[in-house]
Parts: C-alpha cells; sequence; structure tokens
C-alpha cells in the first residue's frame, strides 16, 4: 500500500514537470517560432547551426536563447522575422555564434532545444 502511494505521489510529480515531446526547456513565452534545424556543432568557443531559408535568412532573424541548468547550457534557436523570399537553399544556410554573443564561457556543455530536419523533411521556414 505504501509503496503504490509513492509511486502514485512521483508520478504526479514528474507529471507536472513534464514539457512537450522532444523539448528539454519550456519555449512557452519566447518571441518568435521555434526553428527547426538541419545540424549544430559546436567547438570550444563557437556555435554553428544549419537551419532552413527561403534565399532571404540572417542571424538577424534567428535568436538564440539561453537556458542555464546546473552543469549546462540548453540554446533553443527563435525565428523572429518570416523569410518571405521564393528562392529556397536546400541545404539551408549556417549562423553562428560565439560563446561570448551567447554569454557562455568557453568549454561550456551545451545542448540543443530545437527539433532536426531529417533528411527528406519540409525545410519551411516561418
Amino acid at each position: 500500500m505504501r509503496r503504490s502511494f509513492f509511486g502514485l505521489v512521483l508520478a504526479a510529480g514528474l507529471a507536472a514537470c513534464a514539457h512537450a515531446p522532444g523539448e528539454l526547456v519550456r519555449t512557452e513565452g519566447m518571441p518568435g517560432q521555434l526553428e527547426p534545424i538541419h545540424a549544430a556543432a559546436f567547438t570550444r568557443d563557437l556555435a554553428v547551426f544549419r537551419v532552413s531559408s527561403n534565399g532571404c535568412t540572417d542571424k538577424a532573424d534567428v535568436k538564440p536563447f539561453i537556458t542555464r541548468l546546473k552543469d549546462s547550457a540548453v540554446i533553443t534557436l527563435r525565428r523572429l522575422d518570416e523569410d518571405r523570399c521564393t528562392r529556397p537553399v536546400k541545404d539551408g544556410v549556417q549562423l553562428q555564434w560565439t560563446f561570448e554573443e551567447l554569454g557562455l564561457p568557453p568549454g561550456a556543455n551545451v545542448v540543443v532545444n530545437n527539433p532536426y530536419l531529417l533528411n527528406g523533411d519540409e525545410g519551411v521556414t516561418q
């Protein structure tokens, strides 16, 4: 009896902390749209992303939001401005930020909070 009660309390507590599927941190209240990405790579002090483009996407259109956790930082890319051009770039465009621009120390442990586009997925820019 005691064990099942503890299990119910634990399940209720975990449900209260649940996020949307695939989401590492909550994105409600962040401006713009969650940006699906083609790729992400990190060096000691640089974050590089490949995002979809209809031909006009640049760094000013997509903003990284940083959420600090206990021993890492979560980067969430949000598209602030819609790319209304009509020349889709097949593999998207590369955008990069230094860790200094992101407010992160060199070598920081980072995780990406964006969904990845798989081969064959449509890279629709919003």
